[in-house]
């Protein structure tokens, strides 16, 4: 690592939204992430990490797809 302030950032980064509210099954409403992949982003791989977002975007898939069958 530099200190050069150029030096492009890697890894995946964070899904939040920073519309935090969790649901009944502790997912949160803004990110659809549940609460222990919140509390475990920082010390996941950035594998584990896009396998979190994939779950996200499930939940928000399932959401949708329920809603739209009312």
């Amino acid at each position: 690592m530099t200190d050069d302030a150029t030096e492009p950032i890697v890894g995946v980064p964070s899904p939040c939204v920073r519309n935090c509210c969790l649901d009944e099954r502790d997912v949160c409403l803004g990110c659809y992430r549940h609460i222990d992949e919140i509390i475990g982003w920082s010390g996941s791989s950035d594998e584990e990490k896009l396998e979190v977002i994939a779950r996200c975007r499930a939940r928000y898939r399932e959401k949708f797809d329920r809603g739209r069958a009312r």
